[in-house]
């Protein structure tokens, strides 16, 4: 059986069209994915393990791990003791732009 080249940015962008709670899943997570990507920058940039970041935030490396490789949400507490880890806080700013849940 040959395998068949499969475009998946057309396939989600399809999906995202046809199916409306597909679409708002799809895009509340991207919000979180680039958050969590962003931690993970932070955290290379001050050349710091997933240990020592686990040592100062209290949780085990496990935990950071699996937060960065995106295999489950961490909780809103986790995520700023991440960024005061870090040396950076979560701050809620309004849009610009009106996109509205």
């Amino acid at each position: 059986m040959p395998f068949v080249n499969t475009d998946i940015n057309e396939v989600i962008n399809r999906k995202r069209s046809n199916d409306p709670a597909f679409q708002k899943a799809w895009d509340d997570s991207r919000e979180e994915y680039r958050l969590i990507g962003e931690m993970v920058s932070l955290r290379k940039e001050k050349k710091m393990t997933q240990g020592e970041l686990a040592e100062l935030t209290g949780s085990k490396q496990q935990v950071i791990s699996r937060i960065e490789k995106r295999e489950n949400s961490p909780s809103l507490k986790t995520v700023c003791n991440i960024l005061n880890a870090l040396g950076y806080e979560l701050k809620i700013v309004k849009r610009s732009e009106g996109r509205y849940l």
